[in-house]
C-alpha cells in the first residue's frame, strides 16, 4: 500500500493536472519524447509518470530546474525529493502522486520505463 503524501500547498491541482502542468514545463523547455504514464488504478509507486528525453547534460540539469523553479514559484509545490545528476543522464523528481524522469536517450532506452510498466499503466499523453 502506497502512502499519499501530498507536498503541495496548491491543493487546487489534482495528480493529473500536475502531470499535464509538468509536461508542458518540459515541453516548453525543448524536451522531447514526453509521455505521461497513468498508473492508477493500482498506483503501486505513484499516480502518473512523466518521462521526458533531454539532449545533453546540461539539458537535463536546465529541465529539471526549469520544473522545480515553476512549480515552486507558481504553485508553491515542492518535490518531496530530487535524485540523480545530470551528469548520470537520469534525473528523478518525485512530487508524491507524480514521479518525473528525465533522461539522457541512451539511458531511457537502458531503463526502458515505458516498456517495464506498459501493462500498469496506459499513455494519456505523448509529445514527441
Amino acid at each position: 500500500m502506497r502512502l499519499s503524501i501530498d507536498f503541495r500547498k496548491d491543493a487546487a491541482l489534482d495528480s493529473l493536472e500536475l502531470a499535464r502542468l509538468i509536461a508542458e514545463l518540459l515541453e516548453d523547455k525543448k524536451a522531447e519524447d514526453i509521455l505521461v504514464l497513468d498508473l492508477r488504478p493500482d498506483r503501486v509507486i505513484a499516480d502518473f509518470f512523466v518521462i521526458a528525453t533531454g539532449t545533453s547534460d546540461r539539458n537535463l540539469k536546465a529541465l529539471a530546474q526549469h520544473v522545480r523553479v515553476e512549480l515552486k514559484d507558481k504553485h508553491g509545490i515542492m518535490p518531496a525529493s530530487m535524485e540523480g545528476i545530470a551528469e548520470s543522464g537520469w534525473v528523478l523528481l518525485d512530487y508524491g502522486e507524480v514521479v518525473v524522469h528525465i533522461f539522457l536517450e541512451d539511458k531511457r532506452q537502458y531503463y526502458d520505463l515505458e516498456g517495464l510498466w506498459r501493462a500498469e499503466s496506459k499513455v494519456i499523453l505523448s509529445i514527441k
